[in-house]
Order: C-alpha cells, then structure tokens, then sequence
C-alpha cells in the first residue's frame, strides 16, 4: 500500500466519518489512490476539477452533479468545495498537485469530515503537493 493510500485510509476514513476518499492528480486530471471500493469514473473526476476551474460564485450557485446525484453546493473558494444531498455529501479540497475527494453518509457527522479533510489538505499543501 502506497504512503499516499495509507494517509487517506489513517486519517480520514480513520475518523469513522467518511466513507469513501480519493486522492486526483490536477495535472493528469486522473485518479491517483482512492479508498477500497470507491471509483471515480472520467466524468466525475472532470466535474471536480471544473467546479475549481470555474468561478466559484458559479458553482456555488449550480451545484455539482457527482457521483449519478445532484448536490448542492454549501461552499465553494480557492481551495475547497463542500457539497451535500439530504444525508450525504462530498468534500473537495485543493492542493498544488491534487484534489482530495472525501465523502461522508447518513449517520456520519459532516463537520468531521470537513475537518479531517481540510486538515490533510494543508499538509499536503506544506508538504507541497
């Protein structure tokens, strides 16, 4: 199991509050680790890294199709996205090489998803990747 994969397995999914995390490569524009289980199809990952491209007053206010769901988007700036759908959302964090996907579900509290996240996202950011 790679550094990277052991880091999203310890530290979010870790937590008991996210379901499913993957780790995108900006540049590549493709999956680089995901948790066990969890896929990114193309499409998806193309969404993500659009929803960063574009302004985010504009995905703010579109929302974000992820996953076959509609979301509605509750943040969107320089470095983060959080989306969410009833009982479930995703959290999208930007670093300087990728984009950290963590998702959470019914049960789970989101504010310990978003916390874990952006937490991995800054030292990711330190570490700069």
């Amino acid at each position: 199991m790679s550094h990277l994969q052991n880091l999203l397995l310890d530290t979010l999914l870790g937590t008991k509050h996210v379901d499913s995390a993957a780790l995108i490569k900006l540049q590549e524009r493709s999956l680089c680790v995901a948790s066990p289980g969890f896929s990114l199809m193309p499409s998806d990952i193309r969404r993500l890294v659009n929803g960063f491209a574009k302004n985010p007053l504009q995905t703010r206010r579109e929302g974000l199709y992820f996953k076959e769901k509609d979301y509605k988007c509750v943040r969107a700036d320089e470095y983060s996205l959080y989306a969410k759908n009833e009982n479930t959302g995703v959290i999208v964090v930007k670093t300087h090489l990728y984009l950290l996907v963590a998702t959470y579900t019914e049960g789970m509290y989101p504010s310990v998803c978003v916390e874990a996240t952006e937490k991995l996202g800054e030292y990711l950011r330190k570490k700069g990747s």
